[in-house]
């Protein structure tokens, strides 16, 4: 670790998943909790129901966040009453409302209605919902695993299927991973060739998200790809978050797309949405794969209220990443910059620049002291400048916190004079 974020090397956490990663623990993600406890008793000694500390730091943490005038990253925190005005405003321009609902998914539906149009995003033959990413991507390895006839897939420690899938992968569908490398980076050519067994499948997950969200180049990227056709396997990209990765690569979202045999992407990661996820790929592929998404459970009975967001994300927050990836740009150094002007003895943003419109920040303090400094920040200020903070992991260095930032819309109109402002008063509270 070196001065003022310069150290690009980052913390080799071994695959392990950091404190609330998925596979090991409670989502690091704000997500629900049952809050209450039944911990207590009254003086008759009838029990009673008690909030929990964690469940009351994160209603203090969220009402301090709904009241901000201001959000440096990350989506706003809404209401089910909120969400679905939103959902009823947007809705009129996505789709005839007028339309029957969905049933099943068949094809003559709002769900292939979405099918088609992220087909034709992703320049592929077909494209098949899914109501989760974890369940699409043990399809789409399972069919692979049947087709080349290989139960092994390279894969890097630090994937979403390693991290955060509870080894789905291996438990579900029998299959095993290896890993070409372990630095916190995608794999290069030369590693794939040094394989020392063979694999039926290399998954590329885009961006690496536990890296920091980085990317390779576009001549690193066709160079893996082409490292593992020549050892006769088939590529599968993890993208989750592919949809911001154009401006990084130089590239269309079809030219990126064309390079695997396989997709998959969310439609609530980074396009807005409530749930759901596609697999993306040739026409025989996806129907072999719509196979397997029944015996998984996947076919809902209905799914318009996800496929509706999913729409209006593909309308309306595809064509603005490229400018949420801009300004990550600008907000990364304004922070180098605030962290540097405030005193901080050490701090990491990393990437330095980054790749989308998501990086990383670490700094020397412990989550809770950090969370606190936020929630204060947001009361006294009403200004959100980071979410939550959380341990890095068994792996990483004690004392040591980090937060993921997500320039969207929210962040677009902050200069780079207002971000160091607020920094400033975020490290005067830190302790204060």
């Amino acid at each position: 670790m070196t001065q003022n974020g310069t150290d690009h090397n980052g913390t080799d956490r071994n695959g392990t998943g950091r404190n609330g990663a998925d596979q090991r623990g409670a989502p690091r993600h704000e997500t629900p909790r049952h809050g209450k406890a039944q911990n207590e008793t009254s003086g008759d000694g009838a029990p009673t129901t008690v909030e929990s500390d964690t469940a009351l730091a994160r209603k203090r943490r969220i009402t301090a966040h709904r009241g901000s005038a201001r959000q440096l990253s990350g989506p706003a925190v809404e209401t089910i009453r909120e969400r679905l005005a939103r959902l009823t405003a947007d809705a009129p321009d996505m789709y005839n409302l007028d339309d029957w609902t969905d049933i099943y998914g068949i094809d003559d539906s709002i769900v292939g209605e979405l099918e088609r149009r992220t087909a034709e995003a992703l320049g592929t033959e077909a494209a098949a919902f899914f109501p989760t990413g974890t369940m699409a991507q043990q399809v789409a390895l399972r069919c692979w695993a049947g087709r080349t006839g290989g139960s092994t897939v390279a894969g890097h420690p630090l994937s979403h299927m390693e991290v955060h899938e509870r080894d789905a992968y291996a438990v579900v569908s029998g299959l095993r991973m290896v890993h070409p490398t372990n630095a916190p980076r995608l794999p290069t050519a030369a590693e794939i060739y040094d394989l020392q067994e063979p694999f039926g499948t290399l998954a590329l997950e885009l961006p690496l998200r536990d890296a920091g969200f980085l990317l390779p180049t576009w001549e690193e990227l066709t160079a893996t790809v082409a490292a593992a056709r020549d050892r006769d396997a088939v590529v599968h990209f993890d993208g989750a978050r592919l949809w911001e990765c154009t401006p990084h690569f130089g590239r269309t979202l079809p030219e990126v797309a064309a390079l695997a045999d396989s997709v998959y992407v969310s439609y609530y990661k980074s396009l807005g949405g409530i749930s759901g996820a596609a697999l993306a790929g040739t026409e025989d592929f996806v129907e072999e794969a719509r196979a397997w998404r029944h015996r998984y459970g996947g076919q809902l009975f209905q799914q318009w209220p996800t496929a509706l967001t999913a729409l209006a994300g593909l309308d309306r927050e595809l064509p603005r990443l490229p400018h949420y990836v801009a300004h990550a740009k600008v907000v990364a150094q304004a922070l180098q910059e605030g962290l540097a002007e405030a005193g901080v003895p050490w701090f990491r943003v990393h990437p330095e620049i980054p790749h989308t419109h998501q990086f990383q920040v670490w700094l020397p303090h412990p989550p809770d002291v950090l969370n606190e400094a936020g929630v204060r920040l947001a009361e006294e200020t009403r200004t959100t400048l980071f979410r939550a903070w959380f341990e890095p992991g068994p792996a990483g260095p004690p004392g040591v916190a980090q937060t993921e930032v997500t320039v969207a819309s929210s962040a677009m109109d902050w200069t780079p004079e207002e971000i160091r402002t607020a920094v400033a008063g975020f490290v005067s509270r830190i302790d204060g």
